[in-house]
């Protein structure tokens, strides 16, 4: 069973840094692309940020370039982080983990399986 548990979420005033985590299970972590996704309320979700043990590739958004950095361990926990500095109110959204076969997808539909969503909250 694949599961995946995303944490790190909370509360930060705008320009402050937050690290998201998740932790991944059930799978061959290499052989998968896994994705942050969010959602603003009253909003579809958008793939934030992607990466791939398959071919090492990375994806962001355009709206967190430079902003955002995604990582992964899987040397001793199929783990896998967004780093998130100079947040903005904008940037308020529930965040998931989320993941698909061998290489990154921007279509949000392509994810097959998920996690739940931790709350990212940005202050003014």
């Amino acid at each position: 069973e694949v599961q995946l548990q995303a944490s790190g979420g909370g509360l930060v005033q705008a320009g402050g840094s937050l690290r998201l985590s998740c932790a991944v299970s059930g799978i061959t972590f290499d052989d998968y692309a896994m994705s942050w996704i969010r959602q603003v309320p009253g909003k579809e979700r958008e793939v934030v940020s992607c990466t791939s043990k398959s071919d090492g590739s990375t994806y962001y958004a355009d709206s967190v370039k430079g902003r955002f950095t995604i990582s992964s361990d899987s040397d001793t926990e199929n783990e896998v982080f967004l780093q998130m500095n100079s947040l903005k109110p904008e940037n308020t959204a529930v965040h998931y983990c989320a993941g698909h076969a061998f290489f990154c997808r921007v279509q949000v539909s392509e994810h097959n399986f998920w996690g739940l969503g931790t709350l990212v909250t940005v202050s003014s």
